[in-house]
Protein backbone atom coordinates (compact mmCIF):
# COMPACT_ATOMS: atom_id res chain seq x y z
CA UNK A 1 0.00 0.00 0.00
CA UNK A 2 2.65 2.33 -0.37
CA UNK A 3 1.98 5.48 -1.98
CA UNK A 4 -0.92 5.56 -0.95
CA UNK A 5 -2.11 8.43 1.94
CA UNK A 6 -3.76 6.49 4.97
CA UNK A 7 -7.17 8.25 5.93
CA UNK A 8 -5.93 7.91 9.61
CA UNK A 9 -2.47 7.66 10.48
CA UNK A 10 -1.27 7.85 14.09
CA UNK A 11 2.23 7.93 15.40
CA UNK A 12 3.60 7.91 18.72
CA UNK A 13 0.22 7.91 20.71
CA UNK A 14 0.40 8.09 24.53
CA UNK A 15 -2.19 8.52 27.32
CA UNK A 16 -1.31 8.30 31.09
CA UNK A 17 -3.73 8.10 33.80
CA UNK A 18 -1.69 9.05 36.27
CA UNK A 19 0.74 5.66 36.82
CA UNK A 20 -1.11 3.77 34.18
CA UNK A 21 -0.26 3.90 30.66
CA UNK A 22 -3.11 3.14 28.79
CA UNK A 23 -1.46 4.22 25.31
CA UNK A 24 2.24 3.63 25.00
CA UNK A 25 3.76 4.89 21.69
CA UNK A 26 1.11 3.35 19.67
CA UNK A 27 0.57 3.84 16.07
CA UNK A 28 -2.25 3.09 14.19
CA UNK A 29 -3.59 3.38 10.26
CA UNK A 30 -6.43 2.41 8.19
CA UNK A 31 -6.50 2.58 4.54
CA UNK A 32 -8.86 3.72 1.92
CA UNK A 33 -11.60 1.49 1.80
CA UNK A 34 -11.17 -1.20 3.88
CA UNK A 35 -12.14 -2.65 7.06
CA UNK A 36 -9.63 -2.29 9.65
CA UNK A 37 -10.56 -5.08 12.72
CA UNK A 38 -9.00 -3.84 15.87
CA UNK A 39 -8.47 -6.93 18.18
CA UNK A 40 -6.93 -7.24 21.34
CA UNK A 41 -6.87 -9.01 25.21
CA UNK A 42 -8.90 -6.41 28.02
CA UNK A 43 -6.97 -4.07 29.02
CA UNK A 44 -5.10 -3.85 25.53
CA UNK A 45 -5.95 -0.48 24.94
CA UNK A 46 -7.23 -0.56 21.49
CA UNK A 47 -10.60 1.03 22.61
CA UNK A 48 -8.32 4.09 23.84
CA UNK A 49 -6.29 4.28 20.83
CA UNK A 50 -9.49 4.48 19.15
CA UNK A 51 -10.50 6.86 21.55
CA UNK A 52 -7.42 8.93 21.02
CA UNK A 53 -8.58 9.13 17.45
CA UNK A 54 -12.05 10.43 17.30
CA UNK A 55 -11.22 13.04 20.18
CA UNK A 56 -13.15 11.02 23.31
CA UNK A 57 -9.35 11.36 25.12
CA UNK A 58 -6.81 13.62 24.20
CA UNK A 59 -3.24 11.77 24.07
CA UNK A 60 -0.52 13.29 26.13
CA UNK A 61 2.28 12.31 22.84
CA UNK A 62 1.48 11.76 19.61
CA UNK A 63 0.63 13.32 15.85
CA UNK A 64 -2.39 12.23 14.00
CA UNK A 65 -3.05 13.09 10.60
CA UNK A 66 -6.85 12.80 8.39
CA UNK A 67 -6.24 12.37 5.01
CA UNK A 68 -2.21 13.62 5.64
CA UNK A 69 -3.19 16.59 7.58
CA UNK A 70 -2.98 17.16 11.66
CA UNK A 71 -5.61 17.34 13.41
CA UNK A 72 -6.65 17.70 17.27
CA UNK A 73 -9.64 17.07 18.24
CA UNK A 74 -10.82 18.38 21.36
CA UNK A 75 -14.45 16.49 21.23
CA UNK A 76 -16.12 13.24 19.57
CA UNK A 77 -18.39 16.52 18.58
CA UNK A 78 -15.56 17.92 16.29
CA UNK A 79 -14.62 14.71 14.55
CA UNK A 80 -18.18 14.11 13.85
CA UNK A 81 -18.28 17.77 12.04
CA UNK A 82 -15.09 15.83 9.68
CA UNK A 83 -17.05 12.98 9.23
CA UNK A 84 -16.32 10.81 11.38
CA UNK A 85 -19.24 8.63 12.65
CA UNK A 86 -19.03 6.48 15.86
CA UNK A 87 -21.39 3.06 16.34
CA UNK A 88 -21.34 2.45 20.02
CA UNK A 89 -21.76 -0.66 21.58
CA UNK A 90 -24.40 1.02 23.58
CA UNK A 91 -25.76 2.02 19.73
CA UNK A 92 -26.57 5.61 22.05
CA UNK A 93 -29.87 5.81 20.61
CA UNK A 94 -33.20 7.32 22.30
CA UNK A 95 -35.63 4.27 22.91
CA UNK A 96 -38.75 6.86 23.23
CA UNK A 97 -37.83 8.92 20.01
CA UNK A 98 -38.55 7.11 16.34
CA UNK A 99 -36.13 6.47 14.06
CA UNK A 100 -36.14 9.13 12.37
CA UNK A 101 -35.49 11.66 14.98
CA UNK A 102 -32.96 9.50 16.49
CA UNK A 103 -31.31 9.94 12.69
CA UNK A 104 -31.12 13.23 13.56
CA UNK A 105 -30.50 13.85 16.70
CA UNK A 106 -28.31 16.96 17.17
CA UNK A 107 -28.39 18.09 13.04
CA UNK A 108 -31.81 18.10 13.22
CA UNK A 109 -32.88 20.53 9.85
CA UNK A 110 -34.80 23.21 10.21
CA UNK A 111 -37.98 24.36 8.11
CA UNK A 112 -36.65 26.82 5.42
CA UNK A 113 -39.14 29.53 5.66
CA UNK A 114 -39.72 32.19 8.73
CA UNK A 115 -40.86 29.52 11.58
CA UNK A 116 -37.61 27.74 10.94
CA UNK A 117 -35.65 30.68 10.99
CA UNK A 118 -37.11 32.11 13.94
CA UNK A 119 -38.79 30.08 15.88
CA UNK A 120 -36.58 26.96 15.29
CA UNK A 121 -39.44 24.76 13.93
CA UNK A 122 -37.99 21.48 12.37
CA UNK A 123 -38.76 20.25 8.94
CA UNK A 124 -40.35 16.38 9.77
CA UNK A 125 -40.82 15.79 6.26
CA UNK A 126 -37.26 16.09 4.84
CA UNK A 127 -35.86 14.27 7.93
CA UNK A 128 -38.48 11.01 7.49
CA UNK A 129 -37.77 11.37 3.36
CA UNK A 130 -34.08 11.13 4.24
CA UNK A 131 -33.95 8.91 6.88
CA UNK A 132 -36.82 6.45 4.91
CA UNK A 133 -34.14 6.95 1.54
CA UNK A 134 -31.06 5.78 4.15
CA UNK A 135 -32.66 2.67 5.56
CA UNK A 136 -33.64 1.55 1.98
CA UNK A 137 -29.95 2.13 0.83
CA UNK A 138 -28.95 -0.33 3.05
CA UNK A 139 -32.06 -3.00 2.78
CA UNK A 140 -33.83 -1.74 6.48
CA UNK A 141 -36.88 -1.41 5.43
CA UNK A 142 -38.28 -3.90 7.11
CA UNK A 143 -39.34 -1.65 10.18
CA UNK A 144 -43.49 -0.70 9.70
CA UNK A 145 -42.76 3.06 10.20
CA UNK A 146 -39.76 5.50 10.02
CA UNK A 147 -42.18 7.25 12.75
CA UNK A 148 -41.96 3.95 14.85
CA UNK A 149 -39.69 4.46 18.07
CA UNK A 150 -36.87 2.46 19.10
CA UNK A 151 -37.71 0.81 21.71
CA UNK A 152 -40.51 -1.06 19.42
CA UNK A 153 -37.53 -2.51 17.42
CA UNK A 154 -35.50 -5.73 17.60
CA UNK A 155 -31.80 -5.62 18.56
CA UNK A 156 -30.73 -5.92 15.47
CA UNK A 157 -32.99 -3.41 13.82
CA UNK A 158 -31.95 -1.07 16.63
CA UNK A 159 -28.32 -1.87 15.15
CA UNK A 160 -28.94 -1.06 11.98
CA UNK A 161 -30.46 1.84 12.34
CA UNK A 162 -27.57 3.41 14.40
CA UNK A 163 -24.99 1.96 11.30
CA UNK A 164 -27.43 4.13 8.80
CA UNK A 165 -27.22 7.15 10.75
CA UNK A 166 -23.27 6.71 10.64
CA UNK A 167 -23.19 5.10 7.22
CA UNK A 168 -25.58 8.79 6.56
CA UNK A 169 -23.07 11.16 7.17
CA UNK A 170 -19.73 9.55 7.74
CA UNK A 171 -17.29 11.08 4.74
CA UNK A 172 -14.40 9.90 6.04
CA UNK A 173 -14.70 6.77 8.15
CA UNK A 174 -16.79 4.72 10.91
CA UNK A 175 -15.77 3.03 14.16
CA UNK A 176 -17.98 0.16 15.05
CA UNK A 177 -17.25 -1.35 18.68
CA UNK A 178 -18.59 -4.57 19.32
CA UNK A 179 -21.42 -4.10 16.77
CA UNK A 180 -22.27 -7.70 17.28
CA UNK A 181 -21.79 -8.44 20.93
CA UNK A 182 -25.61 -8.31 22.34
CA UNK A 183 -26.99 -9.74 19.04
CA UNK A 184 -28.34 -13.49 17.80
CA UNK A 185 -26.89 -15.54 14.87
CA UNK A 186 -29.35 -13.91 12.40
CA UNK A 187 -28.96 -10.36 13.52
CA UNK A 188 -25.69 -10.87 13.71
CA UNK A 189 -25.65 -12.15 10.06
CA UNK A 190 -27.51 -8.96 8.77
CA UNK A 191 -24.92 -6.59 10.77
CA UNK A 192 -22.12 -7.79 8.73
CA UNK A 193 -23.78 -7.78 5.82
CA UNK A 194 -23.68 -4.33 6.40
CA UNK A 195 -20.61 -3.70 7.24
CA UNK A 196 -19.53 -4.76 4.18
CA UNK A 197 -22.10 -2.80 2.17
CA UNK A 198 -21.27 0.14 3.68
CA UNK A 199 -17.52 -0.42 3.13
CA UNK A 200 -18.43 -1.12 -0.68
CA UNK A 201 -19.79 1.98 -0.82
CA UNK A 202 -16.53 3.13 0.03
CA UNK A 203 -16.62 4.60 3.43
CA UNK A 204 -13.70 2.82 5.82
CA UNK A 205 -14.38 1.05 8.71
CA UNK A 206 -12.64 0.32 12.32
CA UNK A 207 -14.58 -3.10 13.43
CA UNK A 208 -13.15 -3.27 17.47
CA UNK A 209 -14.56 -6.81 17.88
CA UNK A 210 -13.70 -9.61 20.16
CA UNK A 211 -15.55 -11.93 18.07
CA UNK A 212 -12.44 -13.72 15.70
CA UNK A 213 -14.87 -15.27 13.10
CA UNK A 214 -16.68 -12.32 12.69
CA UNK A 215 -13.23 -10.58 12.25
CA UNK A 216 -11.65 -12.98 9.67
CA UNK A 217 -14.68 -12.59 7.43
CA UNK A 218 -15.12 -8.78 7.20
CA UNK A 219 -11.82 -7.94 7.79
CA UNK A 220 -9.48 -6.53 5.51
CA UNK A 221 -6.61 -6.20 7.47
CA UNK A 222 -6.35 -6.59 11.19
CA UNK A 223 -4.19 -4.19 13.98
CA UNK A 224 -3.32 -6.58 16.84
CA UNK A 225 -3.11 -4.63 20.16
CA UNK A 226 -0.92 -5.88 23.01
CA UNK A 227 0.37 -3.51 25.96
CA UNK A 228 -0.63 -0.03 25.15
CA UNK A 229 0.90 -0.54 21.43
CA UNK A 230 0.01 -1.88 18.31
CA UNK A 231 2.22 -5.28 17.94
CA UNK A 232 1.18 -6.22 14.45
CA UNK A 233 -1.25 -5.89 11.80
CA UNK A 234 -1.73 -9.21 9.56
CA UNK A 235 -3.49 -10.37 6.70
CA UNK A 236 -6.41 -12.56 7.15
CA UNK A 237 -5.72 -14.53 4.50
CA UNK A 238 -2.43 -15.69 5.58
CA UNK A 239 -2.87 -16.37 9.83
CA UNK A 240 -5.22 -18.38 11.48
CA UNK A 241 -7.75 -17.48 14.35
CA UNK A 242 -5.33 -19.69 16.27
CA UNK A 243 -2.68 -17.70 14.88
CA UNK A 244 -4.38 -14.04 15.78
CA UNK A 245 -5.03 -15.40 19.58
CA UNK A 246 -1.88 -16.22 19.91
CA UNK A 247 0.12 -12.96 18.89
CA UNK A 248 -2.45 -11.01 20.92
CA UNK A 249 -1.51 -13.25 23.92
CA UNK A 250 1.94 -13.29 23.77
CA UNK A 251 1.99 -17.11 23.26
CA UNK A 252 3.42 -16.80 19.86
CA UNK A 253 5.28 -14.36 18.48
CA UNK A 254 4.21 -12.01 16.21
CA UNK A 255 5.33 -10.92 12.77
CA UNK A 256 7.26 -7.69 11.79
CA UNK A 257 5.61 -5.02 11.01
CA UNK A 258 5.82 -3.94 7.50
CA UNK A 259 4.94 -0.16 6.04
CA UNK A 260 1.47 0.58 4.91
Amino acid sequence: MSGITPVVKATGIVKRYGHVTAIDNADFDLMPGEILAVIGDNGAGKSSIVKAICGAIQPDAGEILIEGKPVNFSSPIDSRAMGIEIVYQTLALSPALSIADNMFTGREIRRNDVFGKYLGLLDKKAMEKFAREKLTELGLMTVQSINQTIETLSGGQRQGVAVARAAAFATKFIIMDEPTAALGVKESRRVLELIKDVRDRGIPIVLISHNMPHVFEVADRIHIHRLGKRLCVIDPKDYTMSDAVAFMTGAKEAPALTAA
